[in-house]
């Protein structure tokens, strides 16, 4: 995948793989949620956009069973959404979330599922995501708990809408 013939400009691009340090180098908890104490699901397809050749946004993306509202499906989980500090502010956490959610698209997958800190709240909300009203739980090794970070959907169908109710994430979060 690739958007652009420019080698100056942000290509967009599947990564085979993907590791924080490569955006972040060694910051310690670099997506600000280890004090959530949960256990993560390692994201399985990644995307990213190069910038002169680095590395400089990602989007993971994980296929994720759930029920929603009595209704049992599938849905596209994003995470480990990030944008390299200096590089903020140019659409490129947009471009990376777009490749993936295009991927998602292309599965059939009807939604799309992300947890966030509060503070992201609003910057995928400009994106097209919608915040889950009620609790959310999910697996961790030890049981099922209730997720403490902010849960937001969007749909990858025409009309789809999230369904109303309890939800619970038959996974880890990713």
């Amino acid at each position: 995948m690739s958007d652009s013939t420019d080698p100056s400009g942000p290509v967009t691009v599947r990564l085979a793989d993907y590791s924080p340090t490569e955006i972040f180098g060694d910051t310690p908890d670099p997506f600000g949620v280890e004090a959530v104490g949960m256990t993560w699901r390692p994201k399985e397809e990644h995307f990213g956009v190069l910038w002169d050749g680095r590395l400089v946004a990602h989007a993971g993306l994980v296929e994720l069973p759930l029920t929603a509202g009595g209704v049992r499906m599938d849905v596209a989980g994003l995470g480990g959404v990030a944008v390299a500090p200096g590089m903020r502010g140019r659409g490129l956490a947009r471009r990376a979330v777009a490749a993936a959610m295009d991927d998602a698209r292309a599965r059939g997958l009807p939604f799309g599922l992300l947890f966030c800190r509060p503070d992201r709240v609003g910057l995928y909300e400009r994106l097209g995501w919608h915040p889950v009203t009620g609790e959310v739980e999910v697996e961790q090794p030890d049981g099922p708990r209730v997720m403490p970070l902010r849960t937001m959907w969007t749909a990858l169908r025409a009309g789809a809408a999230w369904p109303p109710g309890p939800v619970r994430l038959h996974s880890l979060p990713m």
